[in-house]
């Protein structure tokens, strides 16, 4: 997501968030025998309909797109089916992961990449923020999605890239095409 963003592809990381409520919602009918009602499953394929159409007029695979649907739609199938609760699942993978970060930084560092301790204090205290700033989500989103349906959860997770893509387009003044406005109305209008 974040080297989606830092190299201008935040509508296409936009419409990862838009396939990932899709992933969630099949996985959770697959996997915990979630039911939908007739008129979310009409709702759900209108939304999977206008993905598909998207994707198709994006005029090439959208493997940003793919990739972050699929990990976050399967790091959600895993945080509901885990035994651990959110702190701890979160802990687990922050250990889990901290050996790679670690070495990755010093890498970073030695190469004159890195930032941390190199840019001036308010930038320290930005990223170390953004610690924080990543952990209370993830933490809120493991603790819920343990507590609803998988398929809610999906249905949810609509907020997000809306609010992004917006940011992409007005902020940032992406394209935006009469085809993208076609598959993302098909998206909202659910």
């Amino acid at each position: 997501m974040v080297w989606a963003v830092n190299t201008g592809f935040i509508i296409e990381a936009s419409l990862g968030y838009f396939i990932n409520p899709l992933i969630s919602i099949l996985l959770g009918v697959i996997f915990f025998r979630e039911r939908l009602r007739p008129w979310q499953w009409i709702s759900i394929g209108s939304a999977a309909i206008g993905v598909i159409y998207l994707t198709f007029t994006y005029g090439r695979l959208p493997w940003i797109a793919l990739t972050l649907a699929l990990s976050f739609g399967l790091y959600g199938l895993v945080k509901k089916a885990a035994p651990l609760g959110s702190l701890y699942g979160l802990t687990l993978e922050t250990g889990l992961l901290f050996l790679p970060a670690l070495l990755y930084l010093v890498y970073a560092d030695q190469a004159g990449q890195g930032a941390f301790l190199h840019t001036g204090a308010g930038s320290d205290l930005l990223m170390a923020g953004a610690g924080l700033m990543t952990t209370v989500p993830l933490l809120m989103f493991a603790s819920a999605v343990r507590r609803i349906p998988l398929s809610l959860a999906g249905i949810l997770q609509y907020i997000t890239p809306t609010l992004q893509f917006l940011c992409g387009v007005l902020i940032y003044g992406e394209p935006f095409t009469s085809a993208q406005l076609i598959g993302f109305g098909m998206v909202w209008g659910h």
